[in-house]
């Protein structure tokens, strides 16, 4: 049976009534309702996203839709339609006092971890875009980027088979995807995304 948006609908509203970590900033972000088996999973929000509703709506997300835009000929809101939105962690986990937003704690990655796992048994995505590095170790070893970007990996994830192609994180605080081998190792990540047939039959 394949998915339905109403299954989706629900799963989102059960995810934004979450409450398990009072460190974290409410609202929950949460992306569109779309069956996609393409699923992409960020680091957790910044302070923009609450505010503004959804993953990946500001800096970030300019450079994350401007490299699926070259990559894929995919709009931003094409790219949202196509593409699930998930994340680590779906709240604001709050700023660092020494400024910079505070990277989630375990026991926040392992709560939030149920609703990852729910989505995968829901939609049974053919594709997870892992982006950066927390993103990437909840589906493969920690290794540098160096060693992964640009790479197509067959995983099990929660007994559910499919491939994961990690992609740095856009943040401008990095500059690894703008200088090499960073350029070209993301140039060659999309094209396997753009190569891969769940992004096929999704355009």
């Amino acid at each position: 049976m394949p998915t339905t948006i109403a299954a989706v609908q629900q799963h989102l509203a059960r995810l934004g009534a979450c409450t398990l970590c009072p460190r974290m900033h409410r609202p929950v972000v949460v992306g569109r309702p779309v069956a996609s088996r393409i699923l992409l999973v960020g680091q957790a929000p910044g302070d923009k996203e609450p505010m503004l509703g959804r993953p990946f709506a500001w800096t970030a997300g300019k450079t994350l839709f401007k490299w699926f835009h070259d990559g894929l000929g995919w709009t931003e809101d094409e790219a949202r339609d196509r593409i699930y939105f998930a994340a680590v962690c779906r709240c604001f986990p709050g700023k660092k006092k020494t400024g910079g937003d505070r990277v989630p704690d375990e026991d926040e990655i392992a709560n939030c971890s149920r609703w990852l796992a729910a989505e995968v048994a829901l939609l049974r995505p053919q594709l997870v875009l892992p982006v950066g590095k927390l993103a990437i170790t909840q589906f493969l070893p920690s290794a540098p980027l160096n060693d992964i970007i640009g790479k197509k990996f067959p995983i099990n994830y929660r007994d559910h088979k499919l491939d994961c192609i990690p992609l740095p994180h856009p943040s401008g605080a990095s500059p690894w995807h703008r200088m090499e081998p960073g350029k070209t190792l993301l140039r060659r990540a999309l094209a396997l995304v753009a190569a891969h047939p769940a992004v096929k039959s999704a355009a």
